[in-house]
Order: structure tokens, then sequence, then C-alpha cells
């Protein structure tokens, strides 16, 4: 793979690879990086489209804002060219809408695979939607300006793009529902203080940082990093015994391995 080789371009995303470092770009900055269905149909490509030898993905934004969150024309009655109004989904079986949102939120979970490392770099407003991709990343930086906000239920929603197990996890039950209940704006010192956030930093460093951050992440020895990762996303579902036992097994493997004993 060539340096800053262009995988993916379409439906206003853009997947560029630099050795073991891939972005991925929201590129409709007049809309604010405003999603649609087949915005989410190609972030959901670039994740399948990612090679092998990518070790971390920074998203981005291009642009003053992140992403605004929906399009607001999926509400219209007319919808999006070629795809299904959502209002008309809405009078439809409930197993077709239930497959349909499935669908939608598969641009949402790749961001978290054990093989990579994901990096959000937000700036502007993270709204809604907006708000639930940068949670689907494993870490996030900030710029001073950032507005995090769910915005659903003020629409008579709910998120549904896989925010709400990272939100609570990251900031608490309590607080993921005010924040949600209310839609008001999470502003950069709240968000690094209550751990949306990693890293705040001024809006011209903002790449910079991300950029770093990656550089960091990478130095380590891959398989290290990925069984890490692998203990740390699973340890809230396991009893401390169980994450005793997996630290162990994890750590065997790694020995093996250093000592060219692996199976």
């Amino acid at each position: 793979m060539t340096s800053l080789d262009t995988v993916l371009d379409k439906d206003g995303v853009r997947l560029t690879v630099d050795d073991a470092v891939a972005t991925v770009t929201l590129t409709n900055p007049a809309k604010r990086n405003a999603q649609s269905p087949a915005l989410w149909r190609a972030l959901t490509e670039a994740g399948r489209a990612l090679p092998g030898s990518v070790r971390v993905v920074v998203l981005r934004g291009e642009g003053v804002s992140f992403s605004a969150g929906l399009d607001r024309q999926a509400f219209t009655p007319e919808g999006f060219d070629g795809e299904p109004s959502f209002l008309d989904m809405g009078r439809g079986p409930e197993a077709e809408l239930d497959a349909v949102i499935a669908e939608y939120q598969n641009a949402f979970t790749w961001w978290r695979r054990n093989d990579i490392v994901s990096i959000a770099a937000v700036q502007g407003h993270a709204i809604g939607a907006g708000f639930q991709l940068a949670l689907a990343c494993d870490l996030r930086i900030v710029a001073e300006d950032v507005q995090f906000a769910m915005r659903e239920t003020s629409l008579g929603l709910v998120p549904d793009l896989t925010g709400t197990h990272p939100l609570v996890h990251l900031v608490g039950y309590a607080r993921a529902l005010e924040i949600c209940a209310t839609g008001r704006f999470v502003h950069a010192p709240e968000a690094e203080r209550t751990g949306l956030a990693n890293l705040v930093v001024p809006a011209e460093e903002l790449e910079g940082a991300a950029r770093d951050l990656a550089g960091a992440l990478i130095a380590a020895p891959r398989d290290a990093v990925i069984e890490t990762k692998a203990l740390l996303s699973g340890a809230v579902s396991r009893t401390y015994e169980e994450q005793r036992a997996a630290e162990r097994a994890a750590q065997g493997r790694r020995l093996r391995d250093l000592s060219g004993t692996a199976d």
C-alpha cells in the first residue's frame, strides 16, 4: 500500500491509508457533514476495505463541524433519492424496520475491532448521529470549540446508532440519561472531565494531536496492543476473577510468542 493511497471516496466518505494509519474523512462540510443512509453504507464499506497493515484509524470531518447529525431530509415525505422515507419505514412491518436499523448500525460497530485502535478527532458540532459516531471510536481528541449533544429525544426518537452503550460506560447512567433526555450541549471542559474526551486542544492543533497519538499507538508491538485492547474492552463484563484469568491467558500467549514456542 503506497503512502496516502485513496482506497475509497464516495457518498461523503473518503478513506486514505498511509502505512499503518488510515484516515476516514467526512467530506461534506457544506452540510456540516450531515449523515444519511448512503454515508452509513460508505462508512461500513470503509471498515471492510481496511488493509490488514492498518493498526490505527483516525476519523475526522472536513470544515467547521465534525458532524451535525442526521440530515433532516430523512424526515421529509420524499426522503432521500432512492432511499425509503423514514416516515414510511415507521409504517412498515416491525421486522423490516429492525433489519434496516441494524444495517445502519453497521457503520458504527467496526471502529472497536480488536485489531485496530480508532481515534475520533472532533471539532465544532457533534450532534446526534455525529455524537454517536464519535462515541463509536476507542478514543476522542476534541477541539476547544466542540459541542456534543444527543438530540434524538427532541425529535421524539431515541439514540439507536450504538451510542448509548459507550456513553453510559464513559459518564455513568445518571449523567448519560440527563444528557440524552435534555439534549443539552456538552462542551470541551466537561467532555474532558467526564471521560468523553481523552484530550482537548486548540482547533488548529487537532490534526497534529491526532497524528501524534496515532504515532504513539503504533510504537508498541501490534500483538501486545491487540491483546491489551481485548483485555480492557472485556473487563466490564467479567468478574474480577475472570479478568485475572484473562490476563494470565493473554500473557501466556505473549510469552510463548516472544519465546518462539507459540502454537
